[in-house]
């Protein structure tokens, strides 16, 4: 708390800023979202937060991270990379002290398939 009132920041936030640093890391094809996310996406909303969950305190948060990760990458590595770059984005950018990052790895792409598969179906339409 400071002089001047208290500052509370929104699950929110710290969701949209655990994403981008998630999928800002080599190896992360995509954020993998749960049964809710596939429910807003049959309404038509869309999320940049899909694929993480939070528990935000007053000066201290927790996460967790659901991603998938492209083919030929080391998932060891790239989940530590993910856990370093939250807790990085979320030190720097909110004050809040990150306890913990917990990483699950859904899924492994082949970025050449998915781009093939893509193209199948734009040329069936």
């Amino acid at each position: 708390m400071s002089e001047l009132g208290n500052i509370k920041i929104a699950d929110d936030v710290v969701k949209v800023i655990s994403a981008k640093a998630a999928v800002d890391v080599d190896g992360v094809f995509k954020l993998a979202g749960g049964v809710a996310d596939e429910v807003n996406k049959i309404l038509g909303k869309k999320r940049p937060t899909h694929g993480v969950k939070v528990e935000v305190g007053e000066k201290e948060c927790s996460i967790e991270v659901f991603i998938v990760v492209e083919y030929g990458y080391s998932i060891p590595e790239v989940a530590g990379e993910v856990q370093e770059a939250v807790i990085k984005n979320i030190t720097e950018l909110t004050g809040l002290k990150v306890v913990e990052v917990n990483i699950y790895v859904q899924d492994v792409k082949i970025k050449e398939a998915e781009a093939e598969a893509e193209e199948e179906i734009e040329i069936l339409d």
